[in-house]
């Protein structure tokens, strides 16, 4: 499949009432990192430079996915081990789908979790004009975030190392005007990217479906392809 090995919804829709900060228990003016995906994916290594992400940018805090109180003291009592004082994690409650994407804007910057890489949790964020930085190894899923990014032309989000995702992260964070550049660029290319043109997927998808029926009707043996890219389905349509 060219570009993504990743569909994606065009015409998701956002709550159209988006909450302030304080109506999530997040603090007006801190610059907030924000890492929604399943805690599972969360181990010592990632909170190590999670910690010093939050030391080295001063009243920053973390906004996690919550929910379930045994799995919030863990995550605090880990940060205060790492000399962040609990606080500065702040827990985000589940929320239907369509409140969940409005709210995601009150991350200043995302932060992906490795060796298993965000898939929908990044591409959500991306849709909602949130930068991601994520950490690409070898494997398929640490892998998956960095083809979102580089479907979406921001493939300089991804790092090839934690010590650089740790270094980019924090530049980011302490450079506004840089921020800003690359959520105006995210804002850009989501309408001209291939990442959020779901028919074009489809048509990419079909054409598979059809080369390996061909080959079955042909009596060959399954066999790995490529699916040549199509051109833009309809430009300028992706709000």
């Amino acid at each position: 499949m060219p570009e993504c090995f990743q569909a994606n919804d065009d015409r998701r829709v956002a709550a159209t009432e988006a909450p302030a900060r304080e109506q999530v228990h997040l603090p007006a003016a801190a610059f907030v990192f924000g890492s929604f995906h399943g805690t599972y994916k969360i181990n010592p290594g990632l909170l190590d430079v999670w910690a010093r992400l939050l030391r080295g940018v001063p009243g920053s805090v973390l906004w996690l996915l919550g929910g379930r109180a045994a799995i919030e003291d863990n995550l605090r009592r880990e940060a205060a081990a790492r000399g962040v004082g609990p606080e500065r994690l702040v827990f985000a409650q589940p929320e239907p789908y369509p409140r969940h994407l409005a709210r995601l804007p009150l991350a200043d910057l995302c932060l992906d979790t490795y060796p298993f890489n965000g898939g929908a949790t990044t591409s959500d964020a991306l849709w909602a004009g949130v930068p991601v930085v994520t950490c690409s190894g070898s494997s398929y899923a640490s892998r998956m975030s960095g083809s979102l990014l580089t479907a979406l032309g921001s493939s300089n989000l991804a790092a090839s190392s934690l010590e650089e995702y740790e270094r980019l992260a924090l530049q980011l964070a302490m450079d506004r005007g840089r921020l800003d550049g690359v959520r105006a660029a995210l804002a850009r290319q989501k309408s001209s990217s291939p990442l959020f043109d779901t028919d074009r997927f489809r048509g990419h998808l079909e054409a598979a479906f059809s080369a390996m029926v061909e080959r079955h009707r042909g009596g060959l043996p399954p066999a790995t392809f490529r699916v040549p890219p199509l051109p833009r389905s309809t430009p300028g349509t992706v709000s």
